[in-house]
């Protein structure tokens, strides 16, 4: 670990030959063979905070078990947590409990919580969780409102420590192959000094939500043979509208605290007076995978 140019930088690895080198200001590039068994890597934060970042270069996962991700610690408790924006072969959430889902940055991410026993920390041998928000379109340049993930954790019951130590836009592998060239900064839409003609990749909202502020978050209720809950919390906007694609078969049998239209394909939420936090039963018909969410302002 140490600073250059204004950035922190961590670098880990366990064996192989993984290397990262150091460029000008936010930027790093990195690459890797077979021969290593685990490493990660990148530049970004000595404390991670609430802050938003953006990002942009290239990455080249090809067909291996890798990620692309803002990647951080805390202590009180010890928590490892992962913002995916981008994967190879692997995809973290087939390996960890669901627990939601956040709307954020033009994209819908899977929220997630997995255990880590007696394996290496920021503080040695330990045994702690991780938490994940895996984003479901994959990308390797963007803008990451790191409050929203913080959020959507809290409210699906994960809390992070309260002594935050670091916050870098990472490239990991595990017993892969794979290389990537990123740059990193504080705000919204970069340019990439690394990557000339390429000015940035601004944050893309949902369709139809201009000011991109509207941020929906689901967390599971009861469920039953047949059918279940689902809870919605929406922040942003007080005049929102919230879609939820149903997957095939499903139907909407109820909803609470909200004015819900449809019952079938894609179902819609608006404000009714009752706030920002809403519900709906779904009718499964054989299938519990969840629908898909997007929100809107109105």
């Amino acid at each position: 670990t140490g600073t250059h140019n204004g950035f922190y930088f961590s670098f880990w690895k366990d064996s192989g030959d993984a290397s990262m080198t150091l460029r000008e200001n936010g930027r790093y590039t990195s690459q890797w063979s077979r021969s290593t068994n685990n490493w990660v890597g990148g530049k970004g934060w000595a404390t991670g905070t609430r802050r938003t970042v953006s990002y942009s270069g290239s990455y080249n996962p090809g067909n291996n078990n890798t990620y692309l991700a803002l990647y951080g610690w805390t202590r009180n408790p010890l928590i490892e947590y992962y913002v995916v924006e981008n994967f190879g072969s692997y995809n973290p959430s087939s390996g960890a409990t669901r627990m939601g889902t956040v709307t954020t940055d033009g994209g819908t991410y899977d929220i997630l919580r997995s255990q880590r026993v007696n394996q290496p920390s920021i503080d040695g041998t330990q045994t702690f969780y991780q938490f994940w928000s895996v984003r479901q379109q994959k990308r390797s340049s963007g803008t990451i409102t790191v409050a929203n993930h913080f959020d959507a954790w809290a409210r699906a019951g994960l809390q992070l420590g309260s002594n935050h130590s670091y916050q870098v836009m990472a490239t990991e592998g595990y017993q892969s192959q794979g290389s990537s060239d990123i740059t990193v900064s504080e705000g919204s839409n970069p340019g990439n000094p690394g990557n000339p003609g390429n000015p940035g990749t601004p944050t893309t909202p949902p369709p139809g939500n201009p000011g991109g502020n509207c941020t929906a978050t689901v967390s599971a209720g009861q469920s039953w043979n047949d059918r279940f809950n689902l809870n919605v919390s929406v922040s942003g906007a007080s005049n929102w509208v919230v879609s939820l694609a149903l997957n095939g078969g499903q139907s909407l049998q109820n909803s609470w605290n909200a004015s819900v239209s449809g019952n079938s394909g894609t179902v819609t939420a608006r404000p009714n007076g009752n706030g920002n936090n809403f519900g709906v039963t779904i009718m499964s018909n054989g299938n519990t995978t969840w629908p898909t969410i997007t929100c809107r302002t109105g």
